[in-house]
């Protein structure tokens, strides 16, 4: 039975892994069932491995440590996060990260949010099929236009640096979001390649936004090498335009801790620190602090040493298993724990992910279809004709579809000199400010029925009208409209 429709809230569906798994939870599903298989969720088994540091089992929490955490994090966090990215990927680098260039979020969809939340007006670029999050993350956000990018199995989802140079001058992108390895393709952008993208980022002045999440699990390389990151081809860390995303999540197998990191320029670190000022608070101080020692290098060696051992060999049982059963895979994943494969070739009422999915939750078997990583709510379109499974997630992508026109908008680039490629200053929050007025000067301008509302002159926009008589107008004065056409959502 569905709950009555309360005035003023829109329906919210669930999305991704979200959505299958509150349909297993409605035909039986409890987390620990032993005659369910989980392959829905994208969560690694948190036990002890083989080879991998001991587990944390309890935290001790300081008096201290029972009050709020700064909002980008504590000190001591941020400078192990810091220190980690400069000895695994910036070792003999003149410029080398700091505490300031890390924020700590309470997990990976905090991180994202935080960050797109700080972007300007701009075009932002994301990839089909990506992460499932995606598409709901970045449609609540009106400043920017997110622009889907359709990846082409036949080419085992390549998609190379002129590619990417087309799409960034083509459509006037200021930003382009990825997840590297990519969730659910298991496509890897690493070494010369990856140096390319950054370069390119580097040189049009286009902010690369790395979900980075599954660098551990990547299958080729060995030692630091097998980490795959776009911190070791930055030249200089407060200017490129390059944000990463990771956190204990995936990487360190403590999901439930909710501990994540950003690092990047320090004017964006500023940014998103003042996004998490209203949007979530700051993280959990106890668990903070219980990190710091799970980022010593040698720890995180020996744990991605573990992770690899034991993950490629499920990695290996899984695609055969997919194999065997008629299910075909456009690329043998080099890294992630997911297979995308395709089921066109099964039966019928197996042959599309949805009805795959649903097929198999009633045999007790999550499994994710392919829409989720791929749909575009712009598009009209659902369901799909491929399925997948991984190690502990599975996906599907469908037909394609024709995606809906963009437009180029202005580079983002623009205003008072203290932005970072797409991403747009945000002055922190007056503390001594009134709760109803404690936002930013462009951000406030109270009506006659005190509804707050952006105003775009400080925005670099002329103003669609003149304040009412009587309305109090605190808005800066006009900035500079920026060259070349502009066309955003609201």
């Amino acid at each position: 039975m569905q709950a009555p429709q309360i005035p003023g809230f829109r329906p919210v569906p669930f999305t991704g892994v979200i959505y299958v798994m509150a349909e297993a939870a409605r035909h039986g599903y409890r987390y620990g069932h032993p005659e369910w298989c989980n392959l829905g969720q994208g969560m690694p088994e948190t036990g002890p491995l083989p080879g991998a540091p001991p587990r944390v089992e309890s935290v001790q929490i300081a008096l201290d440590d029972q009050e709020y955490a700064p909002v980008p994090g504590i000190p001591e966090l941020r400078q192990a996060v810091a220190a980690l990215y400069n000895e695994l990927f910036r070792q003999g680098k003149a410029s080398q990260y700091t505490e300031k260039n890390v924020c700590i979020c309470g997990g990976g969809r905090a991180s994202l949010t935080r960050a797109v939340a700080a972007l300007g007006e701009i075009n932002l670029g994301h990839f089909l099929p990506d992460y499932t999050a995606y598409e709901e993350l970045l449609d609540i956000f009106k400043l920017f236009s997110s622009i889907p990018i359709l990846l082409d199995g036949a080419r085992g989802y390549e998609f190379s640096v002129d590619d990417l140079r087309r799409e960034i001058t083509g459509r006037g992108l200021s930003a382009v979001l990825l997840s590297n390895p990519n969730n659910p393709t298991g496509r890897v952008i690493r070494d010369g390649e990856l140096e390319r993208w950054v370069a390119t980022a580097r040189e049009l002045a286009c902010a690369l936004l790395l979900d980075e999440f599954y660098s551990h699990y990547v299958w080729t390389g060995t030692g630091d090498d097998a980490i795959v990151s776009a911190a070791r081809y930055v030249e200089d860390v407060d200017r490129d335009p390059i944000v990463i995303f990771d956190g204990l999540t995936k990487n360190w197998r403590y999901p439930g801790w909710r501990c994540t990191w950003i690092v990047g320029p320090r004017a964006v670190i500023d940014a998103v620190s003042s996004t998490g000022s209203f949007l979530d608070g700051g993280g959990s101080k106890p668990l903070q602090r219980s990190a710091v020692p799970l980022l010593a290098p040698d720890v995180v060696r020996a744990e991605t040493a573990a992770i690899r051992s034991a993950f490629l060999r499920k990695k290996q049982i899984l695609k055969s298993g997919l194999e065997a059963a008629g299910m075909r895979l456009d690329l043998d994943p080099d890294g992630t724990f997911y297979c995308w494969a395709d089921v066109s070739a099964l039966p019928a009422g197996l042959n599309d992910g949805m009805s795959f999915f649903k097929a198999a939750v009633k045999e007790k078997v999550i499994c994710v279809p392919g829409s989720s990583s791929t749909s575009t709510r712009a598009s009209g379109a659902a369901g799909g004709r491929r399925g997948s499974g991984s190690t502990s997630a599975s996906r599907s992508a469908p037909r394609r579809r024709r995606w809906p026109r963009a437009w180029p908008a202005s580079s983002g680039w623009w205003g008072d000199g203290e932005t970072v490629g797409a991403v747009r200053a945000v002055p922190p929050l007056p503390p001594t400010a009134y709760r109803l007025t404690a936002l930013p000067p462009y951000r406030h301008s109270l009506g006659p029925g005190s509804r707050l509302r952006r105003s775009r002159r400080a925005l670099g926009r002329r103003p669609t009208a003149a304040p009412s008589a009587g309305t109090p107008d605190s808005s800066p004065a006009a900035a500079p409209r920026p060259s070349g056409s502009w066309r955003g959502r609201r």
